[in-house]
């Protein structure tokens, strides 16, 4: 597996930044949570003129060998459907990237089927892989599929940044996705399962406690997960572990890595204990309506831009946001200072 390097921003720039944030025509942190994210863009860029370059977007799926225990409202094959529906341009997030003009790079890494060659999807597996293990019988995956998983994330993002891309989301498909990302938090956050299990897709009250059941088997079989890779190996979908390498490769190229929801921050979580120092090039989208979302971001100590009741995965929080972004980005660079509109701030 590749070990990535991340630099820690320069902060020598950091006073010059906060200098033109207030004094910008406003009174100083008038504009919130948009000055700390054109804080956090500038000293990623290390300019006090930073800048938004082919905004892209990929979405990652997998399908998962414990998807048949009734973990999730709907059946395996609805991971395979909604490949096909991303490459016709149907879902939301084809929507909102259309809206928002973002492009969208879909990655079948390890989905239960084979796509014909010339769909526009980037063909991501390894070999002989359709889908992972059950968690409930043996690991997800092994160590060295994880391995090779991260690297070729990682591959992707290196591809698109040498096309000039410096912003990138990140979202996923796998029916049973949810539960991965509940068990790869219960272990890296040190919380029981009940603050970590939520209702994915949609699943009853009976469905719910049928889901706490399964997982609490699949904890209890895996109780000695000593490094992060290992708990990602055991629980993880091939989607979540070649989005912990793309964000990780983002992050150590110096792109702004924009993350996306319970599943891509359970995915960011293997990222962080790998490499802590991709804090500094993370903007968290949105607040999933998935109940131990918060439970996550608050254990990251980050705040989401939004909190709008999602629970759809996708990317569909990260494009979402990305205006907002937008925003934060045109007023550092387009809003006039005191001194330039001749206006007092004594």
């Amino acid at each position: 597996m590749k070990t990535f390097h991340i630099p820690v921003p320069d902060t020598s720039i950091l006073e010059a930044i906060q200098h033109k944030i207030d004094f910008k025509t406003k009174p100083v942190g008038a504009l919130g949570q948009l000055e700390k994210l054109a804080l956090r863009i500038s000293l990623i860029q290390q300019t006090l003129n930073p800048s938004l370059q082919k905004p892209h977007l990929v979405v990652f799926a997998g399908d998962h060998g414990a998807a048949q225990e009734g973990i999730s409202k709907y059946p395996p094959e609805v991971t395979y459907q909604m490949v096909m529906n991303f490459v016709q341009g149907g879902a939301a997030i084809n929507v909102f990237c259309r809206q928002h003009n973002i492009t969208l790079e879909v990655v079948d890494a390890g989905v239960n089927g084979t796509f014909e060659k010339n769909l526009p999807i980037i063909h991501n597996k390894i070999p002989n892989t359709f889908g992972t293990n059950n968690y409930l019988k043996e690991p997800a995956m092994s160590i060295k599929e994880g391995q090779k998983s991260i690297d070729r994330g990682a591959a992707i993002i290196q591809k698109i940044f040498e096309n000039g891309c410096n912003i990138i989301g990140f979202g996923e498909m796998g029916i049973g996705n949810t539960s991965s990302a509940s068990l790869i938090m219960s272990k890296i956050c040190k919380l029981p399962l009940s603050e970590c299990v939520g209702r994915g897709t949609g699943l009853d009250d009976q469905a719910l406690k049928t889901k706490l059941q399964v997982l609490q088997k699949a904890q209890d079989l895996h109780r000695k997960l000593d490094t992060p890779l290992k708990v990602l190996t055991a629980f993880g979908g091939f989607e979540i572990a070649q989005m912990v390498g793309a964000m990780l490769q983002a992050a150590e190229l110096g792109m702004i890595v924009l993350v996306d929801g319970f599943i891509a921050t359970s995915a960011y979580l293997i990222a962080h204990q790998i490499e802590p120092n991709i804090s500094h090039y993370a903007v968290f989208c949105h607040q999933s309506d998935e109940s131990g979302h918060k439970a996550m971001l608050d254990y990251l100590g980050e705040n989401a831009l939004l909190k709008l009741d999602l629970r759809l995965g996708e990317g569909s929080g990260c494009a979402l946001a990305y205006p907002i972004i937008q925003s934060a980005v045109n007023f550092m660079n387009e809003m006039a200072s005191f001194e330039s509109a001749g206006v007092s701030n004594v």
